[in-house]
Protein backbone atom coordinates (compact mmCIF):
# COMPACT_ATOMS: atom_id res chain seq x y z
CA UNK A 1 0.00 0.00 0.00
CA UNK A 2 1.43 3.39 -1.00
CA UNK A 3 1.40 6.40 1.28
CA UNK A 4 -0.12 9.41 -0.41
CA UNK A 5 1.28 12.73 0.74
CA UNK A 6 -0.05 16.13 -0.23
CA UNK A 7 3.08 18.24 -0.54
CA UNK A 8 1.39 21.54 0.17
CA UNK A 9 0.19 20.13 3.50
CA UNK A 10 3.72 19.03 4.39
CA UNK A 11 5.56 22.13 3.17
CA UNK A 12 3.09 24.93 3.74
CA UNK A 13 2.93 28.21 1.89
CA UNK A 14 5.37 30.89 0.79
CA UNK A 15 7.86 28.87 -1.28
CA UNK A 16 6.10 27.91 -4.52
CA UNK A 17 8.50 29.87 -6.74
CA UNK A 18 11.52 28.63 -4.78
CA UNK A 19 10.25 25.05 -5.13
CA UNK A 20 9.71 25.21 -8.90
CA UNK A 21 12.70 27.19 -10.19
CA UNK A 22 15.41 25.31 -12.09
CA UNK A 23 17.86 28.21 -12.40
CA UNK A 24 21.47 27.39 -11.60
CA UNK A 25 21.61 29.66 -8.54
CA UNK A 26 18.69 29.49 -6.11
CA UNK A 27 19.51 32.01 -3.39
CA UNK A 28 17.29 32.56 -0.36
CA UNK A 29 18.03 34.96 2.47
CA UNK A 30 15.60 35.11 5.31
CA UNK A 31 14.83 35.58 8.94
CA UNK A 32 15.20 32.93 11.57
CA UNK A 33 12.22 30.59 11.63
CA UNK A 34 11.33 31.28 7.99
CA UNK A 35 11.55 27.51 7.19
CA UNK A 36 14.06 28.11 4.36
CA UNK A 37 16.34 25.29 5.53
CA UNK A 38 13.49 22.90 6.23
CA UNK A 39 11.96 23.64 2.81
CA UNK A 40 15.30 23.02 1.09
CA UNK A 41 15.67 19.71 2.91
CA UNK A 42 12.18 18.62 1.87
CA UNK A 43 12.86 19.60 -1.74
CA UNK A 44 16.08 17.60 -1.87
CA UNK A 45 14.53 14.43 -0.45
CA UNK A 46 11.53 14.68 -2.78
CA UNK A 47 13.75 15.41 -5.77
CA UNK A 48 16.29 12.63 -5.21
CA UNK A 49 13.38 10.18 -5.34
CA UNK A 50 11.97 11.88 -8.42
CA UNK A 51 15.26 11.95 -10.38
CA UNK A 52 16.87 8.47 -10.13
CA UNK A 53 20.29 9.55 -11.45
CA UNK A 54 20.71 12.72 -9.34
CA UNK A 55 23.06 13.05 -6.37
CA UNK A 56 23.41 15.86 -3.82
CA UNK A 57 26.29 17.64 -2.10
CA UNK A 58 25.63 19.57 1.14
CA UNK A 59 28.21 22.17 2.17
CA UNK A 60 29.03 24.45 5.07
CA UNK A 61 32.10 26.50 5.86
CA UNK A 62 33.22 23.99 8.48
CA UNK A 63 32.61 20.27 8.29
CA UNK A 64 32.04 19.98 12.04
CA UNK A 65 28.84 22.06 11.79
CA UNK A 66 27.11 19.77 9.27
CA UNK A 67 25.77 17.07 11.57
CA UNK A 68 23.60 19.34 13.72
CA UNK A 69 22.30 21.41 10.80
CA UNK A 70 21.83 20.11 7.25
CA UNK A 71 22.22 16.43 8.13
CA UNK A 72 19.67 16.81 10.92
CA UNK A 73 17.28 18.76 8.67
CA UNK A 74 17.46 16.10 5.95
CA UNK A 75 16.70 13.33 8.45
CA UNK A 76 13.75 15.43 9.63
CA UNK A 77 12.55 15.79 6.02
CA UNK A 78 12.77 12.02 5.47
CA UNK A 79 10.61 11.50 8.53
CA UNK A 80 8.13 14.21 7.58
CA UNK A 81 7.70 12.68 4.12
CA UNK A 82 7.30 9.24 5.76
CA UNK A 83 9.96 7.59 3.61
CA UNK A 84 12.33 6.33 6.33
CA UNK A 85 12.22 2.78 4.90
CA UNK A 86 13.91 3.97 1.70
CA UNK A 87 16.88 5.84 3.17
CA UNK A 88 20.00 4.78 5.03
CA UNK A 89 21.59 7.56 7.11
CA UNK A 90 25.10 7.17 8.54
CA UNK A 91 27.51 9.53 10.28
CA UNK A 92 30.78 7.63 9.71
CA UNK A 93 31.05 8.38 6.88
CA UNK A 94 28.39 11.07 6.96
CA UNK A 95 26.07 10.34 4.04
CA UNK A 96 22.48 9.55 3.20
CA UNK A 97 21.76 6.82 0.65
CA UNK A 98 18.51 6.38 -1.25
CA UNK A 99 18.44 2.58 -1.04
CA UNK A 100 16.37 1.71 -4.17
CA UNK A 101 18.93 3.31 -6.54
CA UNK A 102 22.11 3.89 -4.53
CA UNK A 103 21.93 7.68 -4.99
CA UNK A 104 23.78 9.63 -2.32
CA UNK A 105 23.59 12.85 -0.37
CA UNK A 106 27.17 13.77 0.53
CA UNK A 107 28.43 16.23 3.15
CA UNK A 108 31.59 18.33 2.96
CA UNK A 109 33.12 21.37 4.61
CA UNK A 110 34.87 24.08 2.67
CA UNK A 111 37.70 23.77 5.18
CA UNK A 112 38.69 20.63 3.26
CA UNK A 113 39.08 22.16 -0.19
CA UNK A 114 40.63 19.15 -1.95
CA UNK A 115 37.68 16.92 -1.07
CA UNK A 116 35.31 19.53 -2.50
CA UNK A 117 37.00 20.04 -5.86
CA UNK A 118 37.63 16.32 -6.47
CA UNK A 119 34.24 15.01 -5.42
CA UNK A 120 32.62 12.32 -7.59
CA UNK A 121 29.74 9.86 -7.38
CA UNK A 122 29.57 6.18 -8.36
CA UNK A 123 25.93 6.18 -9.45
CA UNK A 124 24.44 8.85 -11.70
CA UNK A 125 25.62 12.47 -11.65
CA UNK A 126 26.11 15.23 -9.10
CA UNK A 127 23.24 17.59 -9.82
CA UNK A 128 22.48 19.67 -6.76
CA UNK A 129 24.45 21.50 -4.09
CA UNK A 130 23.05 22.99 -0.91
CA UNK A 131 25.20 25.65 0.74
CA UNK A 132 23.68 26.23 4.18
CA UNK A 133 24.61 29.35 6.19
CA UNK A 134 26.25 30.69 3.03
CA UNK A 135 27.05 33.91 4.89
CA UNK A 136 29.83 31.99 6.64
CA UNK A 137 31.65 31.75 3.31
CA UNK A 138 33.38 35.12 3.41
CA UNK A 139 35.68 34.51 0.44
CA UNK A 140 33.86 34.51 -2.90
CA UNK A 141 36.74 32.56 -4.47
CA UNK A 142 35.90 29.60 -2.22
CA UNK A 143 32.39 29.58 -3.62
CA UNK A 144 33.71 29.92 -7.18
CA UNK A 145 35.84 26.79 -6.73
CA UNK A 146 32.78 24.91 -5.53
CA UNK A 147 30.74 26.27 -8.43
CA UNK A 148 33.35 25.19 -10.98
CA UNK A 149 33.35 21.65 -9.60
CA UNK A 150 29.67 21.21 -10.53
CA UNK A 151 30.22 20.82 -14.27
CA UNK A 152 29.50 18.31 -17.02
CA UNK A 153 26.49 16.94 -18.84
CA UNK A 154 23.37 15.70 -17.13
CA UNK A 155 20.67 13.35 -18.48
CA UNK A 156 17.83 14.84 -20.49
CA UNK A 157 15.25 16.48 -18.22
CA UNK A 158 17.79 16.99 -15.39
CA UNK A 159 19.37 20.27 -14.27
CA UNK A 160 22.22 21.48 -12.09
CA UNK A 161 21.50 23.86 -9.26
CA UNK A 162 23.27 25.43 -6.30
CA UNK A 163 20.97 26.46 -3.45
CA UNK A 164 22.29 29.03 -0.96
CA UNK A 165 20.40 29.73 2.27
CA UNK A 166 21.47 32.21 4.94
CA UNK A 167 20.67 35.04 7.35
CA UNK A 168 21.79 38.39 5.86
CA UNK A 169 24.05 39.68 8.64
CA UNK A 170 25.82 42.41 6.69
CA UNK A 171 25.19 44.36 3.51
CA UNK A 172 28.95 44.23 2.85
CA UNK A 173 28.76 40.50 2.10
CA UNK A 174 29.75 39.45 -1.42
CA UNK A 175 26.42 37.59 -1.59
CA UNK A 176 24.51 40.86 -1.83
CA UNK A 177 26.59 42.32 -4.63
CA UNK A 178 26.76 39.12 -6.65
CA UNK A 179 23.23 37.77 -6.38
CA UNK A 180 20.88 40.48 -5.12
CA UNK A 181 22.10 43.78 -6.54
CA UNK A 182 22.26 42.66 -10.17
CA UNK A 183 20.84 39.15 -10.56
CA UNK A 184 21.32 37.62 -14.03
CA UNK A 185 19.08 35.22 -15.92
CA UNK A 186 20.69 32.24 -14.17
CA UNK A 187 19.82 33.46 -10.67
CA UNK A 188 16.66 33.12 -8.60
CA UNK A 189 16.52 35.21 -5.43
CA UNK A 190 14.05 35.27 -2.57
CA UNK A 191 13.64 36.86 0.86
CA UNK A 192 11.47 35.11 3.42
CA UNK A 193 10.41 35.86 7.00
CA UNK A 194 9.03 34.01 9.98
CA UNK A 195 5.56 35.24 9.04
CA UNK A 196 5.40 32.76 6.13
CA UNK A 197 5.94 29.88 8.55
CA UNK A 198 2.50 28.69 9.58
CA UNK A 199 4.01 25.95 11.76
CA UNK A 200 5.29 28.39 14.43
CA UNK A 201 3.29 28.40 17.64
CA UNK A 202 2.34 31.43 19.72
CA UNK A 203 5.44 31.12 21.91
CA UNK A 204 7.65 31.22 18.79
CA UNK A 205 5.83 34.23 17.42
CA UNK A 206 6.03 36.11 20.70
CA UNK A 207 9.83 35.92 20.54
CA UNK A 208 9.86 37.77 17.23
CA UNK A 209 7.32 40.34 18.39
CA UNK A 210 9.36 41.06 21.50
CA UNK A 211 12.51 41.37 19.40
CA UNK A 212 10.77 43.83 17.10
CA UNK A 213 9.88 46.03 20.07
CA UNK A 214 13.08 45.80 22.09
CA UNK A 215 15.84 45.04 19.55
CA UNK A 216 14.82 46.64 16.25
CA UNK A 217 18.30 46.45 14.74
CA UNK A 218 18.51 42.71 15.30
CA UNK A 219 14.89 42.28 14.20
CA UNK A 220 15.72 43.85 10.84
CA UNK A 221 17.95 40.84 10.15
CA UNK A 222 16.43 38.02 12.20
CA UNK A 223 12.79 39.10 11.82
CA UNK A 224 12.46 40.83 8.45
CA UNK A 225 15.29 39.03 6.68
CA UNK A 226 16.81 42.33 5.52
CA UNK A 227 20.49 43.11 5.19
CA UNK A 228 22.26 44.31 8.29
CA UNK A 229 23.21 47.93 7.66
CA UNK A 230 25.47 49.46 10.29
CA UNK A 231 25.34 53.23 10.70
CA UNK A 232 27.87 54.75 13.07
CA UNK A 233 30.16 51.74 12.98
CA UNK A 234 32.61 51.77 15.89
CA UNK A 235 35.38 49.63 14.39
CA UNK A 236 36.21 49.91 10.70
CA UNK A 237 39.69 48.38 10.59
CA UNK A 238 38.98 44.66 10.47
CA UNK A 239 39.24 41.81 8.03
CA UNK A 240 38.56 38.11 7.93
CA UNK A 241 41.66 36.05 7.22
CA UNK A 242 42.95 32.53 7.77
CA UNK A 243 46.07 32.42 9.94
CA UNK A 244 48.07 29.89 11.92
CA UNK A 245 47.69 30.85 15.55
CA UNK A 246 50.85 28.93 16.47
CA UNK A 247 52.87 31.04 14.06
CA UNK A 248 51.38 34.27 15.43
CA UNK A 249 52.31 33.16 18.95
CA UNK A 250 55.98 33.12 17.91
CA UNK A 251 55.99 36.86 17.15
CA UNK A 252 58.26 38.70 19.56
CA UNK A 253 56.30 40.64 22.16
CA UNK A 254 52.94 39.04 21.30
CA UNK A 255 50.46 38.96 24.18
CA UNK A 256 47.53 36.60 24.68
CA UNK A 257 44.22 38.00 25.95
CA UNK A 258 41.10 36.12 27.05
CA UNK A 259 37.84 37.80 27.98
CA UNK A 260 34.40 36.75 29.18
CA UNK A 261 31.20 38.78 29.14
CA UNK A 262 28.49 37.20 31.28
CA UNK A 263 24.95 36.75 30.08
CA UNK A 264 21.96 34.49 30.43
CA UNK A 265 19.16 35.73 28.24
CA UNK A 266 21.89 37.47 26.27
CA UNK A 267 24.71 35.09 25.40
CA UNK A 268 27.80 34.54 27.47
CA UNK A 269 30.62 35.59 25.16
CA UNK A 270 34.15 34.21 25.52
CA UNK A 271 36.88 35.45 23.17
CA UNK A 272 40.53 34.57 22.69
CA UNK A 273 43.00 36.79 20.88
CA UNK A 274 46.66 37.65 20.43
CA UNK A 275 47.80 41.28 20.49
CA UNK A 276 50.74 42.50 18.42
CA UNK A 277 51.43 45.92 19.89
CA UNK A 278 54.24 46.68 17.44
CA UNK A 279 52.17 46.09 14.29
CA UNK A 280 48.97 47.28 15.98
CA UNK A 281 47.06 44.07 15.21
CA UNK A 282 44.59 42.06 17.28
CA UNK A 283 44.29 38.46 16.07
CA UNK A 284 40.94 36.99 17.14
CA UNK A 285 41.37 33.22 16.96
CA UNK A 286 38.67 31.58 19.08
CA UNK A 287 35.22 32.24 20.54
CA UNK A 288 32.30 30.70 22.36
CA UNK A 289 28.81 32.24 22.58
CA UNK A 290 26.01 30.53 24.51
CA UNK A 291 22.83 31.64 26.23
CA UNK A 292 21.08 30.13 29.23
CA UNK A 293 24.01 28.26 30.78
CA UNK A 294 25.33 28.11 34.33
CA UNK A 295 28.80 29.18 35.42
CA UNK A 296 29.71 25.53 35.90
CA UNK A 297 28.96 24.88 32.24
CA UNK A 298 30.96 27.98 31.26
CA UNK A 299 33.96 26.67 33.23
CA UNK A 300 33.61 23.22 31.66
CA UNK A 301 33.52 24.75 28.17
CA UNK A 302 36.57 26.95 28.75
CA UNK A 303 38.52 23.90 29.93
CA UNK A 304 37.30 21.83 26.97
CA UNK A 305 38.58 24.54 24.62
CA UNK A 306 42.00 24.27 26.23
CA UNK A 307 42.04 27.57 28.10
CA UNK A 308 41.51 26.33 31.65
CA UNK A 309 44.96 27.50 32.72
CA UNK A 310 44.72 30.96 31.16
CA UNK A 311 43.86 34.18 32.93
CA UNK A 312 40.31 35.10 31.94
CA UNK A 313 39.29 38.75 32.40
CA UNK A 314 35.59 38.94 33.24
CA UNK A 315 32.95 41.61 33.69
CA UNK A 316 33.56 43.00 37.19
CA UNK A 317 29.82 43.63 37.60
CA UNK A 318 29.44 39.86 38.23
CA UNK A 319 31.59 39.13 41.33
CA UNK A 320 29.49 36.10 42.28
CA UNK A 321 29.96 34.56 38.84
CA UNK A 322 33.70 35.21 39.01
CA UNK A 323 33.92 33.43 42.35
CA UNK A 324 31.96 30.47 41.01
CA UNK A 325 34.34 30.18 38.08
CA UNK A 326 37.27 30.23 40.49
CA UNK A 327 35.62 27.46 42.49
CA UNK A 328 35.59 25.45 39.26
CA UNK A 329 39.33 25.98 38.77
CA UNK A 330 39.23 28.85 36.27
CA UNK A 331 41.71 31.73 36.70
CA UNK A 332 38.93 34.30 36.51
CA UNK A 333 39.77 37.93 37.30
CA UNK A 334 37.55 41.01 37.31
CA UNK A 335 38.00 43.87 34.94
CA UNK A 336 38.67 47.15 36.73
CA UNK A 337 36.39 50.09 36.30
CA UNK A 338 37.66 53.54 35.50
CA UNK A 339 36.03 56.81 34.57
CA UNK A 340 34.73 56.65 30.98
CA UNK A 341 36.24 53.19 30.86
CA UNK A 342 34.15 51.90 27.95
CA UNK A 343 35.06 54.79 25.69
CA UNK A 344 38.72 54.65 26.71
CA UNK A 345 38.79 50.97 25.84
CA UNK A 346 37.15 51.55 22.49
CA UNK A 347 39.53 54.39 21.66
CA UNK A 348 42.46 52.18 22.54
CA UNK A 349 41.33 49.35 20.26
CA UNK A 350 40.49 51.74 17.43
CA UNK A 351 44.25 52.11 16.99
CA UNK A 352 44.48 48.43 16.04
CA UNK A 353 43.45 46.33 13.06
CA UNK A 354 41.37 43.26 13.90
CA UNK A 355 42.43 40.11 12.03
CA UNK A 356 39.57 37.66 12.56
CA UNK A 357 39.89 33.94 11.93
CA UNK A 358 36.96 32.61 9.85
CA UNK A 359 36.01 30.20 12.64
CA UNK A 360 34.98 33.21 14.77
CA UNK A 361 31.64 33.61 13.03
CA UNK A 362 29.76 35.30 15.88
CA UNK A 363 32.50 37.83 16.57
CA UNK A 364 32.66 38.70 12.87
CA UNK A 365 28.89 39.28 12.83
CA UNK A 366 29.17 41.53 15.85
CA UNK A 367 32.03 43.73 14.68
CA UNK A 368 30.13 44.43 11.45
CA UNK A 369 27.13 45.63 13.46
CA UNK A 370 28.75 47.19 16.55
CA UNK A 371 27.58 50.82 16.39
CA UNK A 372 27.08 53.91 18.49
CA UNK A 373 23.61 54.07 20.01
CA UNK A 374 21.19 56.77 18.89
CA UNK A 375 19.10 59.10 21.00
CA UNK A 376 15.36 59.67 20.66
CA UNK A 377 15.96 62.05 17.76
CA UNK A 378 18.00 59.50 15.87
CA UNK A 379 21.32 61.23 16.51
CA UNK A 380 24.38 59.15 17.47
CA UNK A 381 25.51 59.21 21.11
CA UNK A 382 28.89 58.41 22.66
CA UNK A 383 27.63 55.09 24.03
CA UNK A 384 27.73 51.77 22.15
CA UNK A 385 24.45 50.11 21.27
CA UNK A 386 23.86 47.11 23.53
CA UNK A 387 22.90 44.89 20.63
CA UNK A 388 25.90 43.14 19.02
CA UNK A 389 28.08 44.13 21.99
CA UNK A 390 28.73 40.87 23.85
CA UNK A 391 31.89 39.66 22.15
CA UNK A 392 33.04 43.25 21.76
CA UNK A 393 32.82 43.76 25.54
CA UNK A 394 34.54 40.45 26.13
CA UNK A 395 37.52 41.26 23.95
CA UNK A 396 37.79 44.72 25.45
CA UNK A 397 38.22 43.24 28.93
CA UNK A 398 41.05 40.99 27.81
CA UNK A 399 42.84 43.36 25.44
CA UNK A 400 42.74 46.32 27.82
CA UNK A 401 44.31 44.27 30.62
CA UNK A 402 46.99 42.97 28.25
CA UNK A 403 47.90 46.45 27.04
CA UNK A 404 47.51 48.55 30.18
CA UNK A 405 47.92 46.21 33.15
CA UNK A 406 49.06 48.81 35.67
CA UNK A 407 46.66 51.67 35.01
CA UNK A 408 43.05 50.79 34.42
CA UNK A 409 41.02 48.25 32.56
CA UNK A 410 38.12 49.01 30.29
CA UNK A 411 34.96 47.29 31.39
Amino acid sequence: MKNKIRLYEVIGKGYEDFWKTQKRYRVCKGSRGSKKSKTTALWLIKSIMQYPQANVLCVRRYKTTLRDSVYSDLKWAISRLKVEAFFNCTVSPMEIIYVPTGQKILFRGLDDGMKITSISVATGVLCWVWVEEAYEITNEDDFNKLDMSIRGEVPEGYFKQLTLTFNPWSATSWLKKRFFDNPDEHTFIKTTTWQCNEWLDEADRSIFLAMKEHNPRRYRIEGDGEWGIAEGLIFENYRLKEFDVNQIRKIEGIKAAFGLDFGFTDPNAFTACLVDNKKKCIYVFDEWYQSGVTNRIIAKQIKAMGYGGQRIICDCAEPKSIEELRDEGIRAEPSVKGRDSVNHGIQLMQNYTFIIHPKCVEFYREIQNYCWAKDRDGKPTDKPDHEFSHGMDSIRYGVSRALKPDTFSFD
